[in-house]
């Protein structure tokens, strides 16, 4: 069964749902009901990565993260993504009890990067990003947007590695929306399979991204594209992505539940 992942943004500014679990309470309170509704994984965000992010500093990520990593970790064993580019954010959320470091970066932030994943020895997501958040969407251009992709998530993979990430823990991630216009966001959607026989699970975030509304002009607001991010997961899961990154858990679970019963009646 294909791992969903749900989201758990502690910003002011993230582009779905940014400010609404700032406050600790309602932080803890939407984790749980994550939870609840099926999540197998929580992603833990302190610091928004939408286009034309701010960037925010170390102290203020930890000081977001730590309070309710611990207070899942009092009542629950599931297990916990930190979504930070920062090797001290990294290590002070899996030292609170985190699972896995979900890098935007793909450990390029900082050059002791790899080795510090390495020694915490967690799961590790290595995602695809043109730029970088405040710049990404400005002017985004490739020549083969899928072999380029895919040829930067390996390399970086060999960098893990050979820092002494075990195989085992590396996750690919291709960057949905991060540094990519509509058309190159359709083809890796259309093409999941190469990332896919790179041989990493891949973890899939399509989940309210605006390239749906460049498909469904009706879709404007990120509240609005769920029916557009369950049709670009289900297509990852033909492909055979290994997790999805989810705002909307309960429905996305459904919808899981549904492609297996029809799979195994074939």
């Amino acid at each position: 069964m294909v791992k969903v992942m749900g989201v758990v943004n502690l910003t002011p500014d993230s582009f779905s749902d940014g400010g609404r679990f700032l406050a600790p309470d309602a932080a803890l309170a939407h984790a749980r009901a994550l939870i609840a509704q099926g999540a197998d994984i929580l992603d833990l965000g302190a610091e928004s990565t939408r286009p034309g992010a701010e960037p925010v500093s170390a102290g203020d990520e930890i000081a977001r993260l730590v309070p309710l990593i611990e207070a899942i970790r009092a009542t629950s064993a599931v297990t916990l993504s930190v979504d930070t580019m920062k090797p001290e954010v990294a290590r002070a959320a899996l030292a609170a009890g985190a699972d896995i470091w979900n890098d935007v970066t793909a450990l390029g932030f900082s050059d002791e990067a790899p080795a510090i994943a390495a020694e915490l020895g967690c799961g590790v997501v290595l995602m695809h990003m043109q730029g970088e958040p405040r710049t990404m969407q400005a002017d985004p251009r490739y020549d083969d947007v899928v072999a380029e992709v895919a040829a930067f998530l390996n390399v970086r993979a060999e960098v893990a590695m050979a820092a002494g990430v075990a195989r085992d823990k590396i996750w690919l991630d291709p960057g949905i929306g991060f540094g990519k216009r509509l058309e190159h966001n359709l083809a890796l959607l259309a093409h999941m399979d190469v990332l896919v026989a790179l041989g990493f699970p891949v973890l899939l975030g399509v989940s309210r991204k605006r390239f749906i509304a460049a498909v469904d002009l009706a879709a404007e607001l990120a509240e609005a594209r769920g029916p557009g991010s369950l049709a670009a997961a289900l297509a990852g899961v033909q492909a055979g992505v290994a997790a999805l990154r989810v705002h909307d858990v309960a429905e996305t679970v459904q919808a899981l539940k549904v492609w297996e019963a029809i799979n195994r009646a074939r």
